[in-house]
């Protein structure tokens, strides 16, 4: 039986559990803002993205002889989700094309991209697997380092900023007409998630990284109001998942990526039953008597009023 100070004392197991804690830090931050701006498969879309930047880097690293073979992946897979997230808001600008349109196009070129890239690089789409669905025996000092950074960018901006970002996510027309900078507002968050998802690739997987982004934050709305709140407790909740998943998966061999998510939505269901018993005790409140506190109110969304 593997034992905590194994855990903590071991390499192949210390990075992991280092990464899932800055992944349900960083995650539910950047997930709050896309939440608020229904943009919830923007994830799903850099995730994509960032598979090219894997088999690019794959593909650089072969022409360098790195040892290993996928040394530039993680560096290649944030370089490709940044500029990713980026070109998604400067097309969807100067093209009037929708975000629905701009993210299918993420989807489906950055798949594919990946996969005959990573072709050109003598390896095979086995060998993106890892990077799909997350792989604790992949994870090396490197990709800590890398995650530290990234987690202490995304959350200097997302929470160091919460104020305009808020702002501007809550609705985008009256933000602007305040004369906030919205569009450097959108480029940021997109960057965020860009960050968040090469942080996340290892331990969550590229596919399911977008659900840790936006779970727990769906499941805070049913828990608490307000959006400091919220964000405060989807951190809580991704937490408590990615480690929890974590160490799920030492003892039982599954994937950790999975573990975690699902672990996510069985919290989300949570909630939504705790919300839905809430409500029933309150309609079968007397009319007049005694009433909820606003403390066990239905929480409202976090998403403010919107002119579109």
């Amino acid at each position: 039986m593997i034992s905590m100070l194994d855990i903590l004392t071991s390499d192949l197991l210390r990075y992991p559990l280092i990464i899932a804690v800055l992944i349900g830090l960083t995650a539910p931050v950047v997930g709050t803002y896309l939440v608020q701006k229904r943009l919830s498969l923007l994830g799903d879309g850099l995730g994509h993205v960032a598979l090219t930047g894997v088999a690019v880097g794959w593909l650089v690293g072969a022409w360098l002889a790195a040892t290993p073979a996928d040394l530039l992946a993680i560096p290649g897979a944030l370089a490709a989700s940044v500029i990713g997230a980026v070109l998604i808001e400067y097309v969807r600008e100067i093209s009037h094309t929708s975000r629905d349109v701009a993210l299918a196009i993420l989807f489906y070129g950055g798949i594919a991209g990946g996969v005959v890239i990573i072709q050109l690089a003598g390896g095979t789409s086995q060998n993106l697997m890892g990077y799909l669905f997350g792989s604790l025996s992949t994870v090396t000092r490197l990709d800590t380092v890398i995650a530290l950074v990234l987690a202490v960018v995304v959350l200097a901006i997302g929470v160091g900023l919460s104020g305009l970002l808020a702002a501007v996510t809550a609705d985008d027309e009256f933000a602007r007409a305040a004369g906030l900078p919205v569009r450097t507002v959108n480029v940021l968050i997109a960057v965020m998630a860009a960050l968040t998802v090469t942080l996340s690739m290892r331990i969550v997987g590229a596919l399911m990284v977008s659900a840790l982004m936006i779970v727990p934050v769906a499941a805070a709305q049913h828990l608490v109001v307000g959006f400091a709140r919220t964000m405060r407790t989807a951190m809580v909740i991704a937490v408590l998942c990615a480690v929890g998943g974590l160490l799920i998966t030492v003892y039982v061999d599954l994937p950790p990526g999975g573990v975690i998510v699902l672990l996510t939505i069985a919290v989300y269901v949570l909630g939504l039953v705790a919300r839905s018993l809430r409500e029933a005790r309150r309609r079968r409140t007397p009319t007049g008597g005694p009433g909820p506190s606003a403390a066990g109110a239905a929480p409202l969304p976090v998403r403010g009023p919107s002119h579109q």
